[in-house]
């Protein structure tokens, strides 16, 4: 009889490199066939996308965004005007004292 640690000494390591197409491992696997079914969700997929590029039109996002216009774009510019305002008030105070 051997001993437990020397039958371990002597195990056997065996490599195979297996050349297959992703479609043949599929199959040697007993993977089921999910192309059909990919193509279809690619599809509807696609249909989706074209039916929601009109919400991605610049205008449309923009006209969203900004409801009022000019008048929109003018009061965001008084917005950051006065917030940089505040931050230079605030660091020019901070120099002083």
């Amino acid at each position: 009889m051997l001993d437990p640690l020397r039958e371990r000494d002597q195990v056997m390591k065996v490599k195979l490199d297996v050349d297959l197409t992703p479609e043949e491992a599929r199959k040697l696997m007993g993977l089921p066939e999910i192309e059909a079914m990919q193509q279809r969700l690619l599809e509807q997929m696609e249909k989706q996308l074209m039916n929601n590029m009109s919400y991605m039109d610049p205008e449309v996002v923009m006209r969203s965004i900004m409801p009022a216009g000019a008048q929109g774009l003018e009061k965001m510019q008084e917005l950051l005007w006065g917030v940089a305002g505040a931050a230079m008030g605030k660091a020019g105070k901070k120099k002083t004292d």
